[in-house]
């Protein structure tokens, strides 16, 4: 335990304006001490004359909040500072682990006390160690206590946002599965007529060729025919930067009729994929929750592992 000598003035030491202070024969009047790993500084309150003890945070705790509880607990202190060796004054936004580095005077009312700080015992790997192993197993014991509140709560909340964001999305739904239908069938006939145009232009061919005219007038008419149709198909690459495959031609008039519908009726697509990301959102986040093994992986993990 630290003893801090309380010494009566000579002349030497001053305070900031000018004025000595006063002086007594050292004695035991302030004491620090280190409890739990804190710094307990104890000293004597000089109106009430009584030992009062203060134990600090060092790395939350200021020199000017140290001192505020220090005049709070006597109201008879009227002034209480805190200066380095060489008299200058202490700023009482510095932390109490930065003053304790080195020797410090404490100065209250006209009294100075010299303090010089005990070094504090470094833990050692082992007692590290042990420490950090208590802070694992308090963190396990608080999840294994209050981690089932938190899942039955957290699912709650869930479902409930689940049942918000179905009723949201069902008139969207029924919207679209007209629209989807309008759209198919469309697209259907488009085919169909396709279908029977090249038909009809094989049967028109033929019948020009055989009945009509001879194959030496038709043949210059088939080729033109077939160097139109590679124009087209070249024409389609051009506009849309996607070769002609007939899969995905069909979808791309799928989803024309499809957006042209919904703007006729007003469907906010937007607002509907918005609303089915919010949806898959949480309905994974429920199926993490009731799945404990894999309420630490993240999503993607999750994932993969599946």
């Amino acid at each position: 335990m630290l003893q801090v000598g309380l010494w009566r003035h000579t002349g030497a030491w001053r305070g900031p304006e000018g004025a000595p202070y006063s002086t007594l024969v050292p004695s035991d009047e302030v004491t620090i001490n280190y409890r739990h790993g804190l710094p307990v500084i104890t000293l004597t309150l000089p109106t009430r004359s009584e030992r009062c003890q203060f134990t600090v945070k060092p790395v939350v705790t200021t020199v000017g909040a140290f001192l505020q509880d220090v005049q709070r607990e006597d109201k008879g202190i009227e002034r209480a500072e805190v200066f380095a060796t060489d008299g200058s004054k202490v700023s009482d936004a510095t932390l109490m682990e930065v003053l304790l580095m080195n020797d410090f005077k404490l100065v209250i009312n006209n009294i100075a006390y010299s303090v010089s700080p005990p070094v504090k015992d470094k833990l050692s790997s082992e007692h590290a160690t042990e420490m950090e192993d208590i802070k694992s197993l308090v963190h396990r014991l608080f999840v294994a206590l209050h981690l089932e509140d938190h899942q039955i709560r957290k699912e709650r909340e869930l479902l409930q946002k689940l049942d918000h964001l179905k009723g949201e999305l069902l008139p969207l739904e029924q919207m679209k599965a007209r629209i989807v239908d309008s759209a198919d069938a469309k697209t259907s006939r488009l085919l169909w007529v396709g279908l029977a145009l090249m038909s009809t232009q094989g049967g028109a061919l033929a019948w020009l060729t055989w009945w009509v005219y001879s194959w030496d007038i038709m043949e210059p008419v088939t080729y033109f025919i077939t160097y139109g149709s590679a124009m087209a198909f070249y024409a389609y690459f051009v506009l849309t930067k996607q070769d002609y495959i007939y899969p995905h031609a069909k979808d791309r008039q799928f989803l024309h009729y499809f957006y042209r519908k919904s703007k006729k009726q007003h469907f906010n697509v937007e607002r509907y994929n918005k609303l089915k990301d919010d949806l898959a959102e949480a309905e994974e986040s429920l199926r993490r929750l009731r799945q404990p093994l894999h309420l630490r992986l993240p999503i993607q993990e999750i994932s993969d592992k599946d």
